[in-house]
């Protein structure tokens, strides 16, 4: 009789761990979709990279799907393979800088018309796959203060579309573009055109990865 109470009382502990691992949430999927800023955001002091250290890997899993010299359209054309087949739980949308940027030269840009088109259609496609969005603001094209770089005022407008969409949607705005003004406001005394928060103009340093991690940080941590 105390034989099989004690093989009850065993089984039963197991029955509790076996449930209690199968209970066990899985860790919150959050992906990255954009250009080469996002690309190198899992190398080295990146803001995926940056981000991971900060928070607990068993309650959030991140994920980088960007490539060099992507365009919305770009994001558009791989989002089945690079987003939707992936089930993630949240998506930040960070595109425009090479939609501005690539008027410059080759003129293969992005008109803001079509811009907003695309940047739409991703919005409805990923949440229709039952993820949730963030939206992002592009950040510099150079980092003069007061509009004194040579696309801040397409810039400018791109990123305002950004905003009334996120308005349109009632979808969480995260806002690189004015994180990054407002720190080249106050840190950029001799109103340098790269070497506060970016390299070349564009791509960002250690600096502009932690300010970008900085902010986006609350919007992962939102259920």
């Amino acid at each position: 009789m105390n034989y099989k109470f004690k093989l009850a009382g065993i089984t039963a502990v197991f029955l509790i761990i076996f449930l209690s691992m199968a209970m066990k949430a899985k860790p919150k999927k959050v992906l990255f979709f954009g250009d080469s800023i996002t690309q190198a955001g899992v190398q080295n002091n990146g803001y995926i990279n940056l981000l991971k250290k900060t928070l607990d890997p068993n309650q959030y899993e991140l994920i980088g799907a960007g490539v060099g010299g992507n365009k919305v359209y770009d994001l558009y054309l791989r989002m089945e393979e690079d987003v939707l087949n992936k089930k993630p739980d949240l998506v930040f949308i960070y595109v425009g800088i090479n939609d501005v940027w690539h008027k410059l030269g080759a003129r293969t840009g992005t008109d803001y018309d079509k811009y907003l088109k695309f940047y739409q259609a991703l919005i409805n496609k990923i949440q229709a796959n039952g993820s949730k969005v963030v939206l992002c603001t592009p950040t510099v094209i150079g980092e003069k203060k007061n509009d004194a770089n040579e696309v801040d005022a397409d810039l400018n407008l791109y990123a305002k579309g950004v905003r009334e969409l996120a308005a349109k949607n009632n979808l969480p705005l995260c806002d690189l573009r004015k994180a990054f003004v407002d720190y080249e406001n106050v840190n950029n005394t001799n109103d340098l055109e790269k070497g506060i928060l970016t390299t070349d103009k564009v791509h960002l340093n250690d600096k502009g990865n932690q300010l970008v991690a900085d902010t986006m940080l609350p919007f992962v941590k939102t259920p």
